[in-house]
């Protein structure tokens, strides 16, 4: 699956281990994380997202 990288300050959102603190459970690809999700680090919406490379 595709990690997801915040433009704004760099986390990754692996989908491996999801985010449990906004109910993203493990194993949810990107494409399924609800709309309204915030980067954790910086509270970024999810069109701040880029797929990471490699």
């Amino acid at each position: 699956m595709q990690k997801m990288k915040c433009t704004i300050c760099g986390w990754i959102y692996d989908p491996e281990v999801g985010v449990p603190d906004q109910k993203v459970e493990p194993g949810t690809p990107w494409e399924d994380v609800d709309g309204e999700f915030r980067c954790p680090e910086c509270g970024a919406v999810k069109k701040w997202f880029e797929a990471v490379e490699g």
